[in-house]
């Protein structure tokens, strides 16, 4: 069975609410068909109901739930509660009940934040921003988490190498130039999310140019003092660095160029130095390899919620909610 089916048999077996606030676009509405029918997880959408039967003529959509802002039985409970978390910052009762009546992304992470919902995906007409921004404000980092960061997982075909080709690579879509203690939570967080998705146990390779001090520059300190940071942190996980690619993920190389390391040659979790090259590295992996690149998926946060590229497919979607179930399901 591939990745994403399992992902989605294991969110058919503890279904959890996902709240779609994207609801007036086509792909989304789509989505939540094929979510639905496909038994993946129960749906909120948010908006007015005829409306987004409208957008979505011709789909079942009869299993969901649709909450319009305008006669949300919650919505003053919701607007007195997000005045007292953001009362620090001075919002108003006036610019909290408009935030909630009118962006529907933060009326999304307040369903969340109050049970209602299990996760949220948006992103398909949304900047990344937008979307991190209640989460952050609401929702809050996770339990021990300092960072929020996100990673692909990579399905390489006729792979040998990583898990049967399966890898999370991280970050590649939200930090631009983390620091050492910054790129060491991203590697912890990144073997957590490995274990939770693939259920396999996660071996972290954290690249560089260099293996080893085969190479002497800042950019391999950090990466040097950023695996230090991450043993110390997380005894228990197989983690080493600094390593080249293919001194990570190939046996004969990694015997070669690290000799002794558990971790190199065997590696299925990579952690890249910056964004620069954890977004380029994705992409050839996908291109050029065939790949199939999920994500980018968010973790860090206190709760799952999950940004979508703005180029997906309904099907990306529906792939992204039953991650996002499944994340919710090891909350």
């Amino acid at each position: 069975m591939s990745f994403i089916n399992t992902i989605k048999e294991r969110a058919r077996q503890d279904k959890k609410t996902i709240v779609l606030p994207e609801s007036y676009e086509r792909r989304t509405v789509e989505a939540a068909h094929k979510v639905l029918a496909e038994d993946i997880a129960n749906v909120i959408l948010i908006g007015n109901k005829e409306e987004i039967e409208q957008i979505g003529s011709g789909l079942d959509l009869s299993k969901a739930r649709f909450i319009n802002p305008e006669s949300f039985d919650k919505m003053q409970v919701y607007v007195e509660k997000l005045v007292d978390l953001r009362k620090k910052k001075g919002m108003t009762f006036e610019e909290a009940q408009n935030l909630l009546l009118k962006d529907a992304l933060y009326l999304g992470v307040m369903m969340v934040k109050e049970g209602l919902a299990d996760g949220m995906v948006a992103g398909a007409i949304s900047a990344t921003a937008n979307v991190l921004r209640p989460s952050l404000q609401i929702l809050k980092t996770a339990s021990g988490t300092k960072l929020v960061s996100s990673f692909f997982v990579m399905v390489v075909p006729d792979c040998d190498f990583g898990s049967n080709g399966t890898f999370i690579f991280s970050d590649c879509g939200l930090v631009q130039n983390p620091d050492s203690q910054e790129l060491a939570s991203i590697a912890l967080s990144s073997a957590k999310s490995f274990r939770t998705l693939v259920q396999e146990e996660p071996i972290v390779g954290m690249l560089s140019h260099s293996t080893m001090g085969s190479a002497t520059h800042p950019d391999v300190d950090k990466v040097v003092e950023a695996t230090k940071l991450a043993k110390t942190m997380a005894p228990d996980i197989k983690l080493d660095g600094e390593l080249q690619l293919d001194a990570a993920i190939v046996p004969s190389v990694g015997s070669k160029k690290a000799p002794g390391s558990s971790v190199a040659g065997q590696a299925n979790v990579l952690i890249f130095p910056d964004l620069d090259s954890g977004n380029i590295g994705y992409k050839l992996t996908q291109r050029l390899a065939k790949a199939e690149a999920y994500g980018p998926v968010t973790q860090g946060i206190a709760k799952p919620v999950n940004d979508l590229s703005r180029g997906c497919s309904s099907d990306d979607i529906v792939g992204v909610v039953a991650i996002t179930a499944v994340q919710a399901q090891n909350n």
